[in-house]
């Protein structure tokens, strides 16, 4: 059985630009799951997989989705395509939701490997102002949701540095979790 990598962190944090990075790389047995979202392809930098809302519900009605849930006005689903992945062997990297975590430990208990992706907020407001999406006063409530959000009971991932440094700290991360049983 793999290891479901929930990756999760601020808007802002890196996860997106993390998630394309790993998947450049080779890695034999890790996969990384794309989201389903109800917001058009070219909305944000995600490499997601856009749908309607009355797509979102029909996949969710036929169990298509393995988790899903409801935040800043969309929906998102992760793909039950990712259970398969995990009774093959393979682990498997989504973008995770800091809000969902107890949702997703319930379904997947120990095979759920929560991972926090930390940045100092100072480097976080410069990465919201430069991505241009918000304005100030919505820069400064991610910032104070940022500082009074931060999840318990995960690894950290310090993501202040380099991408490649953050990348091959994330790679050290889930290469320590293999092989620890469910």
């Amino acid at each position: 059985m793999g290891r479901l990598i929930w990756l999760m962190g601020p808007s802002g944090a890196g996860k997106d630009t993390l998630l394309a990075a790993l998947r450049q790389r080779e890695h034999p047995q890790l996969l990384v799951a794309h989201r389903y979202i109800t917001r058009p392809a070219s909305a944000g930098s995600e490499n997601h997989i856009a749908l309607s809302e009355k797509e979102f519900f029909t996949r969710a009605e036929q169990h298509l989705f393995t988790l899903s849930w409801h935040a800043n006005g969309f929906y998102y689903g992760i793909g039950a395509e990712i259970d398969l992945w995990l009774q093959t062997g393979f682990d498997v990297v989504v973008n995770g939701s800091r809000g969902h975590l107890p949702q997703a430990l319930a379904q997947y208990g120990d095979v759920l490997v929560p991972v926090h992706v930390q940045v100092s907020a100072e480097i976080l407001r410069q990465r919201l102002e430069r991505r241009g999406r918000e304005n100030a006063a919505e820069i400064a409530a991610r910032l104070e949701r940022a500082a009074r959000y931060p999840p318990t009971g995960c690894l950290t991932l310090n993501n202040d540095g380099s991408l490649l440094q953050s990348v091959e700290g994330l790679v050290t991360l889930i290469r320590a979790q293999q092989g620890k049983s469910a």
